[in-house]
Parts: structure tokens; C-alpha cells; sequence
């Protein structure tokens, strides 16, 4: 029978930090993906199977869900240093660090600037980048677009997995406004990417696997190589079937990626 999560609530440097952790083992810290999908519900099913060999910590950042978004948060960056202290808060070594989407940028960000507690990194479907010149869009403008119109890049099959978003109930209708809004609050300018990082990406020395959705249309499978390249000895592999949030459309496929990429590579 799995473990339920358990929820708790830390304060960070007088920031407040939701904590949804769940299983036993070796830690790994999921950093969820932003707007449309917002943070990951405990019951999620990804969460449930990296659960089932690692104990996933997954924090809700600051803005979503039903957190206070702090004034002093606005960048990707803050929130890169905000998980670093929660690291070091909870003890968190020899810490597996997966960032999906949004997620995946804030991870990059993390390791970047060091990898102390990081034993592995795993960046799914990331954003953060800017690969191609600059009149060439490298990623979706999610803000251009209605909900119809986003599914229809976010997912590789969009009808299996579209909502019904008038049926859905105010509260759930609430997380995502706030998704939205949090997503622009850290991410709008420059849009979806820190023009330094792919500079920096040199820096990370720790086994690091790029896994990306192959039917994904808000940041190509291109731009998912691109940013393997700019990372030392870095893997690439597809998900197949999975747009922008294997995590959503294949779970199964994506944790079994993760947990055989940390057991196939070296221990630090």
C-alpha cells in the first residue's frame, strides 16, 4: 500500500515554503512546472512511483498553489537560492534535483551555482535558455494563446487530456489563475529565459540527463538538445507519446527514466 504525503510548512529567511513529502530513501526534490498545470497535487501519479524508490520532496513555490507570493520574490534566480537554503534547512545530501518545465530552469539555475548537495540532475521538458538568434522564438508565448489553443502545443494528445474548465470548481479554477500569474511574475522579462545561463551551464558537475516529450511544441526537442549540449557530459533521451509534461501524459515511462538514470551512474 503507498505511503500518503505528508504536507508541511517551513519558514525559509522569512519566506514561507509549502513542503509535500512522500517515501523513504535516498531524497529527491521535485521542482514543478509553472502555468498551465501549476504545482503537483500529492495524490499525483508521478509522485507516487518516484515515491515507490526515493523520498520526493516537492515544494510548492512561492506564488502558486495557495502560497503568499513575497515581494522580494521575482526572478527564477530567487528561487534558485530559495531552494538551496531549503537544502541546507532540511539536511537535504547526496539530493537527486528533477525540475519539470518551469521547474527545470529554476534546477539548472541551482546547479549552476553549486552542486554541493546535488547528485544528480535531471531537467524534463526545461525552459530557461535562449538557443536560436533574436528574432527566432524558441518557445511558445503561452500568454498569446487561449486554453484551447495551449493544450494543443502542451500535450501530444490533446483530447485525452483536456478539461472541461467550466465544469471545474472555483477553488481549482483559483490555483490556476494564480498558476498563470506566478508563471509571468517570475518568467515574463525577459520571457522564459535567463539570457546568462546557458553561459554558465559549463559549470555543473554532476551526472545530468535532459529528458524531453518528443511531441513537444511549446519548446521543441531541438531546443531540448541544445541545452544537453551546453551541460558537460550530459544525456538526452525522448519520452515518446508526451508533449511538454511527460509527467502528465506518461508518468510510468518518465519516473522509470529517472530512477534507472540515478541507479545506472555514479555516486558522488
Amino acid at each position: 500500500m503507498p505511503v500518503a504525503a505528508e504536507t508541511s510548512h517551513i519558514e525559509l529567511s522569512g519566506f514561507g515554503v509549502e513542503l509535500t513529502v512522500r517515501g523513504k530513501g535516498r531524497p529527491l526534490l521535485l521542482l514543478h512546472p509553472g502555468h498551465p498545470s501549476g504545482r503537483i497535487d500529492p495524490a499525483a501519479r508521478i509522485m507516487e512511483l518516484l515515491a515507490e524508490s526515493m523520498r520526493v520532496i516537492v515544494p510548492t513555490h512561492p506564488g502558486f498553489g495557495m502560497t503568499p507570493a513575497p515581494a522580494k520574490l521575482t526572478t527564477i534566480d530567487d528561487l534558485a537560492y530559495l531552494y538551496l537554503d531549503l537544502m541546507e534547512a532540511i539536511e537535504l545530501r547526496d539530493c537527486v534535483v528533477v525540475g519539470l518545465s518551469l521547474g527545470g530552469w529554476i534546477a539548472a539555475e541551482m546547479a549552476v551555482k553549486t552542486t554541493e548537495r546535488l547528485s544528480h540532475l535531471v531537467l524534463v521538458d526545461a525552459v530557461g535558455i535562449k538557443c536560436g538568434d533574436r528574432e527566432s522564438r524558441d518557445i511558445a508565448d503561452i500568454y498569446a494563446m487561449t486554453d484551447k489553443q495551449l493544450g494543443e502545443l502542451v500535450y501530444a494528445d490533446p483530447q485525452s487530456m483536456a478539461r472541461n474548465v467550466k465544469a471545474l470548481p472555483e477553488s481549482e479554477l483559483t490555483l490556476m489563475a494564480r498558476a498563470r500569474e506566478a508563471t509571468g511574475r517570475y518568467a515574463w522579462t525577459p520571457y522564459m529565459h535567463d539570457p546568462k545561463l546557458k553561459g554558465r551551464l559549463h559549470r555543473i558537475d554532476v551526472p545530468t540527463l535532459v529528458l524531453w516529450g518528443e511531441a513537444d511544441r511549446i519548446a521543441s526537442p531541438d531546443y531540448g538538445r541544445s541545452f544537453a549540449a551546453a551541460i558537460p557530459e550530459a544525456q538526452f533521451a525522448m519520452i515518446e507519446k508526451a508533449g511538454h509534461f511527460p509527467h502528465l501524459e506518461q508518468p510510468g515511462a518518465l519516473a522509470r527514466r529517472i530512477v534507472d538514470f540515478v541507479e545506472d551512474t555514479r555516486r558522488r
